[in-house]
């Protein structure tokens, strides 16, 4: 039984043995009949260029907006058309003034009544005055007689001379009645002169804020430029979302106080807005000359410098791209007034000259689990080897980390060995990886 045993299992190992010659014969057939095309890694001298597309804007704009004015909403009179060229002064947006006049004719009368209670409250005051005096002389008068009445006691009998004192007191205490009453009207007096000063006062203020409020209906431009003009939310109720399309302002639309309604871009100082990988970033400075070309000006050609470079990324949290973008700005040499904001540009930008610099295809290389690699033939296979990109210019990327000469695949021979052991049936065979 042990013997049948040995023999069964030999005979499992012999079968064994020979499924996987067959199988490496296969794959080293499938190997040499892959159709994969390739190129090889060359060694030269070249220059740097980052190819990115932006966007035209100002460098200086200026936002035209309803005026901040308490009473509800404003009305539209006049407004510059979309595109107008207009100069500092001129006159881009108005706004209807009825109610800040008739507030102002309302203060102004309020200012006028103020006013004349002023002259009635003083000319009150300078009578009450005067009979105040007129009173204290009689009440001082009433107490000097008194104190001579008094004096004469000596002569009086006893009843009179009782009665003579009784009056002196009498007209002391009338005196200093009639002083506390004097205190009492001037205190009076002023109250209300001041509370008229103050009614005064506040119709003033108010009639200066209604007249700087009426030239604030009116609106100029603080610079040159064009007159843009913004998509009017209000239309929406105050409700706005990604992709939707607003109506711009026009004449006879109520607008809420503080609302933007256009802006004055100045066209003489426009840049290109743009953004850049990763890999490119690294190879940007500023100062670095641009070729730009204006897709709305077809045929024509633009030079400029680059302005900033962005040294953090900009990702939205909404972006679900993992390769995060660096911010770029490049000044033109010349302004052209052909040029407007939000034209689409793309850019040339000349980076740094390489000398003996290590270049393949930008398509021989693959990104495998967060690595730069190309797949190398070796005899009648492909290695996967990892190299470092330096940069990508032209199509072309500068890699380290393999020699010139060595011949790349420009697809990925794994995904073409998948598809061709579909169709035949048996399993694709890679050289090794190396790292």
């Amino acid at each position: 039984m042990n013997r049948g045993i040995t023999q069964t299992g030999a005979f499992l190992v012999l079968l064994i043995f020979a499924g996987t010659s067959i199988a490496c014969r296969q794959a080293s057939a499938l190997a040499g009949e892959l159709d994969v095309p390739t190129a090889t890694v060359k060694e030269a001298d070249l220059q740097l260029k980052v190819l990115t597309t932006g966007a035209l804007r100002t460098k200086e704009s200026r936002v035209i907006a309803a005026p901040p004015i308490a009473g509800g909403t404003l009305q539209i009179i006049k407004l510059a058309r979309f595109g107008a060229q207009v100069h500092k002064g001129d006159v881009v947006l108005e706004f209807d003034p009825s109610e800040q006049e008739y507030n102002l004719a309302q203060n102004r009368s309020d200012l006028l009544q103020a006013e004349q209670e002023i002259v009635k409250s003083k000319a009150d005051a300078a009578v009450q005055t005067a009979q105040d005096q007129t009173a204290l002389l009689k009440a001082k008068y009433a107490v000097r007689r008194a104190e001579l009445e008094v004096s004469k006691n000596e002569l009086v009998s006893k009843i009179d001379a009782q009665k003579n004192l009784l009056a002196l007191d009498e007209a002391k205490r009338a005196l200093t009645q009639l002083e506390q009453d004097i205190r009492s009207h001037s205190a009076s007096n002023k109250a209300a002169l001041a509370i008229s000063e103050e009614k005064r006062h506040k119709a003033l203020l108010a009639m200066n804020q209604a007249e700087e409020n009426i030239k604030k209906m009116t609106i100029t431009a603080p610079i040159d430029g064009l007159v843009v003009i913004n998509g009017n939310r209000d239309a929406s109720g105050g409700f706005f979302f990604t992709g939707m399309t607003l109506p711009d302002y026009h004449v006879g639309d109520q607008v809420n106080p503080g609302s933007s309604i256009a802006e004055v871009i100045d066209v003489s100082r426009l840049e290109v807005y743009a953004q850049v990988g990763e890999t490119d970033h690294s190879n940007l400075k500023p100062g670095q000359s641009v070729d730009i070309q204006i897709y709305a000006l077809p045929g024509e050609n633009f030079s400029g410098k680059v302005e900033t470079v962005g040294g953090a990324t900009s990702h939205e949290f909404w972006d679900d791209n993992a390769r995060h973008k660096f911010d770029l700005t490049v000044l033109f040499d010349k302004n052209d007034a052909r040029l407007r904001p939000g034209f689409a540009a793309r850019l040339s930008i000349r980076g740094d000259q390489l000398s003996r610099a290590v270049s393949i295809p930008r398509e021989a290389v693959f990104d495998r689990e967060g690595k730069k690699i190309v797949y190398c033939k070796r005899n009648r296979s492909f290695e996967a080897q990892e190299v470092k990109l330096r940069a990508l210019s032209e199509g072309r990327a500068i890699i380290e980390g393999i020699q010139p000469g060595t011949v790349v695949a420009l697809v990925n021979p794994e995904a073409r060995g998948s598809e061709k052991a579909r169709e035949s049936g048996a399993a694709p065979a890679l050289g090794p990886s190396t790292k």
